[in-house]
């Protein structure tokens, strides 16, 4: 509750502005940080947020209930194919790797990003090159230099390390959510129904693996319209069927015309806009905050990035495993459960919480639209959710989380787009409005970039 109280606290929200929440089951997830009270809590901030929606349109606040076992098993996977199996997630030269003064991980899941690591070491895309390669390096000039190559790469940093790294500090003085509202738009026409509260809401989804498409999939579990959109040539086949559930997806080729021409049209008929692309990418395309302003006044406007939005590395590209090296959370692992190497997080807990937060976010705003008619603009990153829960150990008497059994799963087979397949049960409930996801997971680019009517 102390967790769930700082993020919504954090969102604007206020004490007697709070519903009563239920928080059920038991059990933490191993790890040297309180990785199941973070996965409760931003599960719940989430639901409050959307039992807030319903009050203002119902006058009527509904109860509101997270399951922190569940939401520790979704904080891994909620999906458990039938008959088939989902890609591996990991490419085959990423992981840890000794440098000559330590440790350094190696983010190469992205083809980009794999040529820029390889390019820097001057290897061929063997682990045993990879290996030998690395340990010649210090961890800070690789990482600096695989960096420079437009890769991916975290050195092992411990939190007093971080806290004196010129991005440690800046992030170490960002707020949680950077809120600001914006100017009036038309009146919105959403219903609101009791039983699906983001029913007519339309969603366009520009984010990528892992946080924001966490964000949006919740979204689209309370009726929200989500069209997610994606370049001509990215697949992230590890991860799809995961978080594709409720959405359509689709393609363009945001390097052309026709394709931002696309975006700009979409844009200008979406309720919220979550992005993950680094803070100025989507300025080079002409797409600045303030034209997005201008495109959809009142939009609700969300985006995330890695490693915090200001100090050196607010542009660098990152994600969730790099977080936790460059940020102490993978050497506290290390040192406090006496093993060998850098111990992350038993989940990317990063990513799943910031996308909890970010929904919190989106939700929120569209009440600030109802009640005010003013548009919103919130931006988080996953850097500052570790700041987070680095202020949070784990408690050490805690018992362990119960193994998944077949009452965890959904009733329903899900006809996803590789095979049929069962989810968890949903980790929160909210009276009147169950959290229920249609169409299934689908593949990228199966959809036209077009609304429904």
């Amino acid at each position: 509750m102390d967790l769930l109280q700082e993020i919504w606290g954090a969102i604007g929200g206020t004490p007697s502005e709070d519903p009563t929440i239920e928080m059920a089951g038991a059990g933490s997830l191993p790890s040297v940080f309180a990785v199941s009270d973070l996965a409760a809590a931003s599960v719940g901030a989430a639901s409050l947020a959307v039992a807030e929606l319903i009050t203002t349109r119902h006058g009527r606040r509904p109860a509101a209930r997270v399951d922190r076992r569940l939401a520790s098993l979704w904080f891994g996977t909620s999906l458990r194919p039938i008959g088939w199996k989902v890609p591996p997630t990991w490419d085959a030269i990423a992981g840890d790797y000794r440098t000559a003064d330590g440790w350094i991980k190696l983010h190469t899941n992205v083809p980009a990003h794999r040529e820029a690591a390889l390019a820097a070491l001057g290897v061929a895309a063997t682990k045993e090159a990879v290996t030998e390669a690395v340990v010649r390096w210090p961890g800070d000039e690789l990482e600096t230099a695989i960096v420079r190559k437009g890769g991916c790469a975290a050195a092992l940093r411990s939190s007093a390390a971080w806290s004196e790294h010129p991005q440690g500090r800046a992030v170490a003085t960002e707020p949680l959510f950077h809120l600001t509202t914006t100017d009036n738009g038309p009146e919105p026409g959403w219903r609101i129904p009791r039983e699906r509260p983001l029913g007519g809401v339309r969603v366009l989804d520009l984010t990528r693996i892992l946080a924001g498409p966490i964000a949006t999939r919740f979204l689209a579990g309370l009726g929200a319209e989500v069209l997610r959109i994606d370049p001509p040539w990215w697949e992230e086949p590890g991860i799809v069927p995961e978080v594709t559930l409720g959405k359509r997806c689709a393609r363009l080729d945001l390097r052309e015309e026709a394709g931002r021409a696309r975006l700009r049209e979409l844009l200008a008929g979406a309720d919220i806009f979550v992005h993950g692309y680094r803070p100025d990418a989507l300025a080079r395309i002409g797409l600045d905050a303030a034209r997005r302003r201008e495109l959809r006044p009142g939009l609700v406007d969300v985006s995330l990035d890695a490693y915090g939005w200001t100090g050196p590395w607010a542009k660098r590209r990152g994600f969730d495993s790099l977080v936790q090296m460059s940020s102490g959370i993978a050497e506290a692992g290390m040192v406090r459960m006496r093993r060998d190497r850098p111990t992350p997080l038993p989940v990317q807990a990063l990513d799943h919480a910031t996308g909890y937060m970010l929904a919190t976010a989106a939700v929120r705003g569209l009440i600030e639209r109802l009640r005010s008619g003013r548009g919103s603009e919130t931006r988080c990153s996953l850097a500052r959710t570790a700041a987070l829960l680095v202020q949070h150990p784990a408690d050490p008497t805690a018992e362990p989380i119960r193994p998944e059994d077949a009452d965890d799963l959904a009733a329903a087979t899900e006809a996803t787009a590789w095979g049929p397949a069962r989810r968890l049960r949903p980790p929160a409930t909210i009276d009147g409005a169950p959290l229920a996801w249609e169409p299934p997971a689908a593949s990228l680019g199966s959809a036209e970039p077009v609304w429904q009517e």
